[in-house]
């Protein structure tokens, strides 16, 4: 039986032990600011985009978080489509 006290093993989950900031910092990396900004249409990410004004937003944010990590998903399993 697992202790109360350590993190839940979750193996199959691709988010697990990722921090929102390593996520926005991918995201930004492979897509940059000017397409992040089209395809998740939030004012972080369209004007004046910095990894900082982000994480301050998607972290009192839960519905652009979710997105953020949704197109972190896609962009993971895209990556492996393609063999990068």
């Amino acid at each position: 039986m697992p202790d109360s006290t350590s993190p839940a093993i979750q193996p199959k989950n691709p988010l697990h032990g990722l921090t929102l900031e390593q996520i926005v910092t991918a995201l930004a990396d492979h897509y940059g600011w000017d397409e992040l900004g089209q395809r998740i249409e939030i004012r972080c990410f369209t004007h004046d985009p910095s990894i900082k004004s982000s994480l301050k937003f998607l972290r009192r944010t839960p519905w652009a978080r979710e997105k953020v990590e949704s197109l972190y998903l896609f962009m993971l399993r895209d990556k492996a489509r393609k063999g990068v």
